[in-house]
């Protein structure tokens, strides 16, 4: 099988050659081609976020699984859903073959393993209520084929992320998301086109689930997690913001709510209390707007 990400590019076979700049024009070149293949392939997205918002609210749970720089990627986009989102830690996880010390540093031979892959989903309690997503640059990786195989014999979803072709992956998912970029400005460093490729295809699947799941009212972040001082000021603003009060009245209202932006706002807005707000947004199904409806 060829495999276009392992390819030879012409257009940076003599990159050694040039200077600076014209190693960046290149390099910026062929990063401009992601956005537009990522696009040809919002259809696959759109079936897969709608897959995870409907495995999510029925007590399902979202693992991303990978070797090397696709593992990586699923493990930043997991880990950053819980300040932003207010996601449980166990909600959507990431998996990597070699395991924690593969964030760091390369593990040889961790990714041809297929049947670690079901150890380290069956240690981490995959059910068949919950959805596994496969990320592979090459669609070939055999961790990442056992990870979707097991999956399949206990009936939960399985998705697959490639930046190739029709990859053997896709035959085992459920969702097929694969991108065509070309060959790499450094041949099979995928780390680059195919790394920005999976991170932005990642983002919106997550993004759009947690949209989907009501975690955001407009464009705003009404579900973060407050754990710093800049998190801290972000929600007070949007309690300013959404329950149209000054900026004493939002903490004061944080503070009430033990830092819970929703439940300050439906406070303010339905003159309730806490426990009350919660009990209200709770009916609707943690979406805000179904609760205080439009704000200008």
């Amino acid at each position: 099988m060829t495999l276009k990400t392992e390819a030879d590019n012409p257009a940076s076979r003599h990159i050694d050659k040039l200077s600076t700049s014209e190693i960046l024009d290149i390099i910026n070149a062929e990063d401009a081609k992601v956005a537009p293949a990522v696009r040809e392939a919002l259809p696959h997205i759109a079936r897969a976020v709608d897959l995870i918002a409907a495995t999510l609210s029925s007590g399902g749970r979202l693992y991303y699984i990978g070797a090397g720089t696709s593992g990586r990627l699923g493990i930043l986009d997991a880990v950053e859903c819980v300040p932003t989102f207010s996601a449980p830690p166990d909600l959507i996880q990431g998996l990597i073959a070699g395991g924690e010390q593969a964030l760091t540093r390369s593990v040889e031979g961790a990714e041809d393993d297929p049947a670690q892959a079901e150890h380290d989903l069956e240690a981490r309690g995959l059910r068949a209520v919950d959805v596994v997503c496969g990320i592979a640059a090459s669609g070939t990786t055999p961790y990442v084929i056992g990870a979707l195989k097991y999956a399949r014999t206990l009936g939960a979803g399985t998705i697959a992320v490639a930046c190739n072709p029709d990859p053997p992956i896709a035959r085992l998912a459920d969702i097929a998301i694969s991108v065509d970029l070309g060959p790499e400005v450094i041949s099979g460093s995928t780390r680059m086109k195919a790394g920005s490729a999976q991170k932005m295809i990642l983002n919106m699947m997550s993004a759009a689930t947690m949209i989907r799941l009501g975690k955001v009212y407009g464009n705003l972040m009404v579900d973060v997690k407050v754990t710093n001082d800049k998190l801290m000021r972000r929600a007070i603003g949007l309690v300013q913001r959404l329950a149209a009060v000054d900026e004493t009245r939002a903490t004061q209202l944080l503070n009430a709510a033990d830092n819970e932006v929703k439940t300050a706002v439906v406070m303010q807005r339905k003159a309730v209390a806490a426990d009350r707000a919660r009990q209200m947004l709770s009916a609707a199904g943690g979406r805000l707007r179904a609760v205080i409806g439009d704000v200008d």
